[in-house]
């Protein structure tokens, strides 16, 4: 398990070091916050510190963390540093550069920014993905957990009612009236369950696989893992690392935030704190597949079960399953209720924070004001339509709707590439050092493209073409980005000059 404490170490070291980096690039003020200059007492209002981070953590994570780390951990160790070095110089600085773009922007969303920085094509392009992605998560995040909440009482049907109504109700009321008294909890019951897992961990203390026993596929040799290292591991964790879906998230609470000197701890933080949950449960699953933990936490009608299934590890047993069989065997009855949580409130919250940001999206795309109960529900009605719509398509094909769900994760890790590209912008424009954001920028459009190339839900070309043809997209978006830089600077210092 040193691979796990050293990354452990490594995360919050980032934390206390390279977020101050990132804070000192792009350099907070005490210019009056959108929650003040803006106040609405919807969705501008002003919130404490510590409720603020405790939504923003459990909008960004959701299951996330936790199911992503655990299929990521098949391919083996390598997992630790992408997490590690992910979270760190990606995910939380683009966490915290595109929260704090939000919040210097009267706490405007994604698809603003993009208008802003990349052109008024990509924003309308962003305006219909992202609206697309929001409702298809929200879809996706009604009928799962009615599903599990009706095999311990009730009617599924009678679940995704009520589910959906939360839906409405998160996406209508104003933001601190539900989402600002019910999401810090459920983020504290979260918390709870990884400490908690944590230190059963180092109590058991496991003999693992370490990160110097090898970086390449173990699940390949072990579990007969048939996707690629690269850059199927790249995309499998995403919440834990880089994803997308949180720049979508940010600037709902950069609404509420009384001043940007907030920034660090409640973006950068949030993050590093999601990458903490995702490096336990990773190292819970190479417990799992690798140390024949099941065999310790699986009752011995569950393990004939899976001797007799003539399947494998990871087909058998599943992420929920491995959630489910390890809370409860490790932490009881009380687990139980942690892992019901995790599977089922996380999504649910997830879910809700989604049609709302599907809300706050159209209504900046349309300069719609939302002060107005009435213009809030108008604006919903064709949103939860859709949502409707897309729920009882899934209903009706269950297996179609996994196969759309891998694309909602390509598209998670798109939406990172071009919320980092957008800051790279944003910092060049600001003559700041956009080297923070270019690199995982490149390293992400990297992934993102030989992921459509090569993937057999998409194009499904050999490796080694993809591979190249992706790194040739990328160099091609490097240099469009330096042409720019050259063209944008010109004029610029001509003018300086004259001045």
């Amino acid at each position: 398990m040193i691979s796990f404490f050293c990354s452990l170490v490594a995360l919050i070291l980032g934390y206390i070091f390279y977020s101050r980096v990132a804070e000192h690039v792009f350099g907070p003020d005490d210019r009056p916050t959108p929650a003040i200059s803006r106040a609405d007492k919807v969705d501008y209002i002003v919130m404490p510190g510590w409720r603020i981070f405790m939504i923003q953590f459990l909008n960004i994570a959701g299951t996330g963390p936790i199911f992503g780390a655990i299929m990521g951990m098949w391919f083996g160790p390598s997992a630790y540093l992408w997490i590690v070095f992910g979270c760190i110089f990606g995910g939380a600085v683009h966490d915290y550069m595109s929260g704090m773009l939000s919040l210097r922007h009267d706490g405007c969303g994604q698809a603003e920014l993009t208008g802003l920085y990349l052109g008024s094509t990509a924003r309308r392009a962003m305006i219909i993905f992202t609206v697309l992605m929001m409702m298809l998560v929200g879809a996706f995040f009604v009928y799962c957990p009615a599903i599990i909440l009706s095999g311990i009482w009730g009617e599924k049907m009678m679940w995704v009612g009520i589910i959906f109504l939360y839906y409405v109700a998160t996406t209508i009321m104003p933001v601190d009236k539900v989402i600002g008294r019910v999401y810090p909890l459920f983020a504290l019951s979260m918390l709870f369950m990884v400490v908690a897992l944590g230190i059963v961990l180092l109590v058991k203390h496991p003999v693992l696989p370490e990160v110097w026993n090898g970086l390449g596929n173990l699940g390949a040799e072990r579990l007969s893992l048939k996707q690629p290292l690269f850059p199927a591991l790249f995309v499998t964790i995403a919440c834990g690392a880089v994803s997308g879906f949180h720049a979508t998230q940010s600037p709902m609470m950069a609404r509420c935030m009384k001043s940007e000197h907030q920034g660090r701890p409640i973006f950068y933080g949030a993050m590093i704190t999601e990458g903490i949950v995702a490096l336990v449960w990773a190292t819970i699953s190479s417990y799992f597949f690798f140390a024949d933990g099941w065999r310790e936490v699986c009752s011995p009608e569950l393990i004939a079960k899976f001797e007799d299934s003539g399947l494998t590890l990871i087909q058998h047993f599943d992420a929920p399953t491995v959630v489910n069989i390890v809370c409860a065997g490790w932490l009881g009855t009380f687990g139980s209720i942690l892992a019901l949580l995790g599977i089922v409130a996380a999504p649910i919250t997830t879910g809700g924070s989604s049609f709302r940001t599907s809300r706050l999206i159209l209504a900046e795309a349309f300069g719609i004001n939302q002060s107005s109960k009435r213009s809030r529900l108008l604006l919903s009605l064709p949103i939860f339509a859709v949502g409707i719509a897309l729920l009882a398509w899934q209903i009706g094909n269950p297996s179609g709707f996994g196969t759309v769900w891998q694309y909602v994760a390509w598209g998670t890790q798109l939406m990172a590439a071009v919320t980092l590209w957008i800051c790279t912008v944003y910092l060049h424009k600001e003559r700041k050092c956009y080297w923070l954001t270019l690199l995982p920028a490149l390293f992400m459009t990297v992934v993102v493209s030989d992921f459509f190339l090569v993937s057999p839900t998409t194009l499904g070309l050999p490796y080694m073409p993809s591979l190249v043809a992706s790194i040739a997209i990328t160099l091609a978006a490097l240099g469009r980005f330096i042409w720019w830089t050259r063209s944008a600077s010109g004029p610029e210092t001509h003018a300086n000059s004259k001045a």
